[in-house]
């Protein structure tokens, strides 16, 4: 897939993904190292949980999203820049043997005033589960860049 430029992108644009199998020992995995509470570490603690099973940890679902986001569909010329993300919410969690997908959707472009060789895209990343249920969305600005001129 060609690379995108922000002359290529347009409000309402939506990008798909791969997916992501999610498996207890990758759970397991990501909550030694960066979320190691005990619900995200044993199933028998999971179970004494307010989830009352094993569930990935929401940063574990952000990183799985962010996976599916730079291996999708959507490609902005020269990676994707992000300036800042907004409304994080995790509203159904992750559980072993969900399969996550993700959508990007383009919300607004528009040309940076300060640096004409870029622009900047307000993006809607939806990620759901096997079932089609949103595990989590958010919104994010990203840069993006414009395409170079032609030399006359």
């Amino acid at each position: 897939m060609a690379e995108l430029y922000l002359e290529d992108l347009h409000v309402g644009d939506r990008f798909g993904s791969g997916s992501i199998d999610v498996t207890a020992e990758s759970i397991f995995e990501f909550a030694r190292q960066f979320d190691p509470q005990p619900f995200h570490l044993d199933p028998e603690a999971a179970k004494a949980s307010m989830f009352m099973e094993l569930t990935a940890s929401g940063w574990h679902t952000a990183a799985m999203s962010m996976r599916l986001y730079v291996t999708g569909e959507f490609r902005p010329a020269g990676g994707s820049i992000g300036l800042a993300v907004d409304e994080l919410r995790w509203p159904r969690p992750v559980r072993p043997g969900d399969t996550l997908r993700l959508e990007t959707e383009i919300l607004n472009v528009r040309t940076s005033k300060s640096k004409p060789d870029r622009g900047i895209i307000r993006i809607r990343n939806v990620t759901t589960n096997q079932s089609g249920e949103v595990v989590q969305t958010f919104t994010a600005f990203v840069m993006v860049r414009r395409r170079p001129s032609s030399p006359r």
